[in-house]
């Protein structure tokens, strides 16, 4: 396989290139303090068309799980001041990373007038369902890293929904994570234009303000397809790995909906004070399902304006063999919806699908943070013991 086409001028242009031309910001969904220390990250936004970074706490428990590079900051907390508080070493570990990603992607920031070169860092997930929590670490999260590329992300919740308008309402960028349903995308949306409307008469400046929804993508297929197969009749199992894509087009749909650019709405006042779209976001879009194309959720979610955050193993196959012909969202909406009332018809509620996912991505976090304290607690406990026996 080629990492790279050839365009009408007979140049080389590889599929990342391509997609970044076609509109799609690229972000890369993992962060590791080895992937800063090797240049690994600096490589990939060299060579990869990388602009952006998102993190999760599944992401963080990986990465504070191997090698070494966490060594020293292990041994400076297990000491005083810090004292071996796991709490604060795990915020105080997480907030290094991303400030230093985002010094490492200021220049693709300020080059693109705040608009990407974004790193994003998530509030504790066991407070998903604590408004007032939220919003307090919210703010925290970003006086601590202190960098203006920084995205705080809140989970769409129905009691994340009112800490996003609170954190965007103080000049504070948001990445909207968890988002299964085009009814809670739809909230999200109005979340964000009542906090940029607050932003606006508190006197912050619009233009700086970034916003993401993200969309999650091919967990939509996993647990639509399971339900498929318990169906097990042909026009059954012949709609397998054809709801998640639907759902996300009918959510750019939606985007397009309310982010109409005809001078009207909420919005064009918005736009007329600077401010930016909050763009969506696909999210979860490595393929589960080994029988699918590895980078349908790529390929087919092609279209201007969008972020695609993909892990790394998602982003080498599409460099390798990923597929750019044309938007392949744009007007697909009508077909979509079909698609959609075709699993419906098989008696599966999408309603309840996206309702159970959005219950499990929480708690999937809120598992993972407890591994990422377990993890963290025993190299504290590591790095204590050896100082004690120096």
């Amino acid at each position: 396989m080629t990492d790279s086409t050839t365009d009408s001028s007979g140049e080389n242009v590889s599929p990342t290139q391509r997609l970044s031309e076609a509109g799609v910001a690229i972000w890369l969904d993992d962060l590791s303090r080895e992937r800063l220390r090797t240049g690994n990250l600096a490589e990939l936004i060299s060579t990869r068309n990388i602009v952006g970074v998102t993190t999760n706490p599944t992401i963080f428990a990986a990465a504070l799980a191997e090698g070494d590079a966490y060594d020293d900051t292990l041994a400076e907390l297990a000491g005083p001041p810090n004292g071996g508080d796991v709490e604060a070493a795990v915020e105080r570990i997480t907030t290094d990373d991303v400030r230093d990603a985002a010094d490492l992607l200021r220049p693709v920031y300020d080059a693109t007038s705040a608009v990407d070169g974004r790193v994003s860092i998530e509030v504790d997930p066991r407070l998903a369902r604590d408004t007032a929590a939220t919003k307090a670490m919210a703010v925290r999260l970003w006086e601590t890293v202190d960098r203006p590329n920084v995205m705080i992300k809140i989970p769409a919740t129905a009691e994340g929904l009112p800490a996003i308008t609170s954190t965007l309402a103080k000049g504070i960028s948001v990445n909207v994570t968890l988002i299964f349903s085009i009814e809670r995308y739809r909230e999200v949306m109005d979340a964000f234009l009542t906090g940029l409307e607050q932003a606006k008469e508190a006197g912050h400046d619009l233009s700086v303000i970034g916003s993401v929804a993200s969309f999650f993508v091919s967990r939509v297929d996993a647990e639509v397809d399971k339900r498929l197969k318990a169906v097990g009749t042909e026009e059954a199992l012949a709609l397998r790995g054809q709801a998640a894509i639907a759902n996300a087009r009918l959510a750019y749909a939606a985007y397009e909906d309310v982010f109409a650019t005809d001078g009207t709405g909420r919005w064009a006042a918005l736009q007329a004070a600077g401010a930016q779209p909050q763009r969506p976001l696909w999210a979860s879009t490595g393929v589960k399902d080994p029988s699918y194309r590895d980078t349908m959720y790529v390929d087919e979610l092609v279209v201007s304006g969008v972020v695609n955050t993909m892990p790394e193993k998602t982003l080498e196959a599409f460099a390798d063999h990923g597929i750019v012909l044309a938007d392949t969202v744009t007007g697909s909406g009508a077909q979509a919806a079909e698609v959609i009332a075709a699993v419906e018809a098989q008696g599966i509620s999408m309603d309840e699908v996206t309702a159970q996912l959005e219950d499990e991505g929480v708690t999937k976090f809120e598992v993972s943070w407890d591994e990422l304290l377990a993890t963290t607690k025993a190299g504290l406990d590591g790095a204590g013991a050896g100082a004690g026996t120096r």
